[in-house]
């Protein structure tokens, strides 16, 4: 007997098995796509449909796994509206603890392709499981031309205006471009307002993450952040990094500094040009999930 038609229903159905993981409670979900069962063309209504909450699994992101020809793996991160991201700290944390725990690449040292290029990590094992990584963040750039930000030179201590209201800016790029702007008091700061806003400014040709940052001491800082396409988040790993390098440019910090987020602590160490984060990567659960995408 032949086999019976698939329907198009039928056809229009993806089962996929995932890892929802997290990195100081900004969540993602991790699946491996090497053999491109989500098509190229789906994968902006797949982020969106997995990633809305209550509604879905949930989360700030997702980040699909790909062989690299370059490098001993290819992450690439969608945030939940859909749009692609060049870089993600917390993400790529997670991806590297996936990899070694599923077995796709079990070293402790790996290599990992992004939009942004390839990232070294380095990982810490303990009875077999992932316990922190170290990422090798890369130089941050600071020409507007390359964050992007509108106008020539860099962007260090500039005036922004938001709805009247002045503020002071620094930005540059970690792999994808961020806006630093301290504060005296993080905790009462209207990031959902003021977040938006400036994400979105024509000051940003590709929209922006912006961190809110308040100096504890000169190895201490309190961040809150608006992130590019999903909104304010526990975490950013990219967003702590760009809070010490900015606070370095203005002569505020250390090179050593503790970054505490909504979600934890991240160490990030910023001397000679060159920045390494580190924290932890947990994963929550696994599972199935069948998704219709018509």
């Amino acid at each position: 007997m032949g086999q019976l038609p698939v329907s198009a229903e039928e056809s229009s159905n993806l089962l996929l098995k995932f890892w929802k993981m997290h990195g100081l409670g900004n969540d993602y979900l991790l699946i491996d796509n090497k053999e491109e069962k989500i098509r190229e063309g789906n994968i902006g209504t797949v982020a969106r449909k997995l990633c809305e909450r209550r509604f879905s699994i949930g989360a700030d992101g997702l980040l699909l796994l790909y062989s690299s020809q370059t490098a001993d793996v290819k992450m690439r991160i969608f945030n939940s509206d859909g749009s692609e991201a060049e870089m993600c700290g917390n993400g790529i944390r997670c991806f590297a603890k996936y990899c070694y725990e599923n077995n796709k690449v079990v070293k402790t040292q790996l290599r990992i392709e992004t939009l942004a290029g390839v990232r070294k990590v380095w990982l810490k094992i303990r009875n077999g499981k992932v316990k922190s990584v170290t990422v090798d963040m890369g130089k941050p750039v600071l020409e507007k031309e390359k964050i992007p930000v509108l106008g020539h030179g860099t962007c260090i201590d500039q005036e922004l205006i938001v709805d009247g209201k002045i503020y002071r800016m620094t930005c540059m790029s970690i792999g994808n471009p961020h806006c630093v702007i301290f504060t005296d008091n993080v905790d009462d700061f209207p990031v959902g307002d003021v977040g938006p806003r400036i994400e979105k400014h024509k000051m940003f040709p590709h929209r922006i993450n912006v961190e809110f940052a308040e100096l504890l001491k000169r190895n201490e800082l309190k961040v809150r952040v608006w992130e590019r396409g999903v909104g304010e988040t526990l975490a950013c790993g990219t967003g702590a990094c760009a809070a010490v390098v900015a606070g370095n440019l203005l002569e505020k910090t250390s090179e050593d500094c503790t970054v505490h987020l909504r979600g934890g602590e991240l160490k990030i160490k910023y001397e000679h040009d060159k920045l390494l984060m580190t924290g932890p990567a947990e994963k929550a659960f696994e599972g199935l999930v069948n998704i219709k995408l018509l």
